[in-house]
């Protein structure tokens, strides 16, 4: 499932259909010029009326402080400023850029960090050199019931079996003898879900109905009882996607992700149904664990609690597994869940957004795969 907007400084490796090599190269001859410090591009504008510079935020600008990139912001100008939110990473990377920040109510910015989404009058305002971090209704996409919902429709239209990488599920309380109904044919573990929440923040297992409570909106989905594990340990692998535009869809995979680990080796039985640090894998929940163990060396990539997914994927292969294909898998359940989105986000970015690059957004996708390598 997908979690809240994540924040990264580099993404490439586009799912759309990719070129090769010299295509690429070719294609940045003919349509960008490219400064010497490779992080500033002239690019045109989706409808090709004009040139713009585009700035290649690099994760390495975090560690070498370059003047060369500090004078890009300086050079032209270029001003954020933060509403409702904090964010160190955010504010040091645009910092190494030369940008400067400006008070939350200000209109004279460039790009504007929010953890809040904006009111359609405030879209409306956007200029053609502004940018703002969320697209108008985007949560279809990052809140569980909506994301839910929007691929059960897409099951009915395109068909089930194009569509069955996301558990068996219930709103509660509206579906709840729906769900009892569901449960006496289909004995077994169910995990209950907050519709709107991150970090494993009200997350647990249950084997009753009568666990459910019925007092609040959330989601009681099938539990995936046959994950995949390495060395005994449960995981899941978060990746990285950015999508720049919803009308027409672009979508870029970060090319490396993140594997978390459980702390508390995976057992299929009841006794260990209340064990968070069994079947949960997110950090802030395993960080509690004694057993938790963190990786102090950048340059080790698959020791500890948390790996790279590189690292998880050269295991995988080691253990004669195609990762080839598990990745296409992957991408495919990332690709249909954007889809399944695509039409409320772009009705809404028709009627609220003025142009059309005025908005971005970073997802976390959280897959499980299961022993039979279908990721969910």
């Amino acid at each position: 499932m997908p979690g809240t907007s994540e924040v990264t400084s580099d993404y490439s490796g586009s799912i759309t259909p990719s070129t090769s090599e010299e295509d690429e190269e070719e294609e940045n001859e003919d349509n960008q010029k490219i400064t010497e410090n490779s992080s500033l591009l002239w690019t045109t504008t989706s409808s090709g009326s004009k040139r713009c510079p585009l700035i290649m935020f690099r994760p390495e600008s975090l560690i070498n402080r370059d003047k060369k990139l500090k004078s890009i912001g300086e050079k032209y100008h270029l001003a954020y400023k933060m509403v409702k939110t904090e964010s160190k990473l955010v504010r040091s990377v645009l910092s190494a850029y030369g940008f400067h920040e400006v008070h939350p109510n200000s209109a004279d910015f460039n790009l504007m960090w929010t953890g809040a989404h904006l009111k359609p009058f405030s879209l409306r305002s956007l200029q053609d050199f502004q940018k703002v971090n969320h697209f108008p209704r985007s949560y279809e996409i990052t809140r569980k019931d909506r994301l839910y919902k929007n691929i059960e429709r897409m099951a009915h239209t395109k068909g089930f079996k194009h569509f069955d990488f996301i558990p068996q599920s219930y709103l509660m309380p509206s579906e709840y003898q729906e769900f009892c109904s569901t449960y006496m044919k289909e004995k077994g573990s169910w995990i209950v879900k907050p519709i709107a929440s991150s970090r494993g923040r009200g997350i647990y297992l249950i084997n009753n109905p009568n666990q459910v409570p019925l007092e609040d909106n959330i989601m009681v989905c099938k539990y995936v009882s046959n994950p995949l594990l390495i060395d005994g340990f449960k995981f899941d692998v978060r990746v990285y996607v950015a999508i720049t535009s919803y009308d027409p869809l672009l979508i870029y995979m970060f090319e490396e992700g993140l594997t978390r680990f459980a702390t508390v080796k995976y057992e299929k039985t009841n006794r260990h149904l209340k064990n968070q640090m069994m079947h949960l894998t997110n950090y802030s929940i395993n960080k509690k664990s004694h057993d938790y163990v963190r990786c102090e060396d950048p340059e080790v990539e698959d020791y500890g609690n948390k790996w790279s997914m590189s690292a998880m994927l050269r295991y995988l292969k080691q253990e004669g597994i195609d990762t080839s294909l598990l990745m296409m898998r992957i991408e495919a359940v990332i690709i249909k869940s954007i889809l399944a989105a695509e039409l409320p986000i772009a009705t809404a970015c028709r009627m609220f957004v003025p142009h059309r690059e005025n908005c971005i957004e970073l997802y976390g996708f959280d897959i499980l795969i299961d022993e039979n390598l279908k990721p969910w």
